[in-house]
């Protein structure tokens, strides 16, 4: 299974980038994306969620702008095209 390219927590809330490849029109395009999502315990086993509380939402929005910054870096210096 692919990993993502970075992950970005704070606390138990976590934006992951992925790159990814679609052919258009015969060409190899890729572009990225990005999952948040959070983990809590639910017994002996974690699992994750992408429900957030208004109280995980402050968290959600500083991890989307990290994600956010890293991707436009990459972009920027040439790594990937979108």
């Amino acid at each position: 299974m692919n990993k993502p390219e970075k992950d970005f927590r704070i606390g138990p809330v976590r934006a992951s980038v992925w790159l990814n490849e679609r052919n258009v029109e015969g060409d190899t395009v890729n572009f990225y994306s990005v999952r948040i999502e959070k983990s809590y315990k639910d017994g002996d086993d974690w699992k994750n969620t992408s429900t957030f509380s208004v109280e995980d939402l402050p968290k959600v929005a500083l991890v989307a702008n990290e994600a956010y910054k890293d991707i436009r870096l990459r972009i920027k210096e040439g790594e990937e095209s979108a």
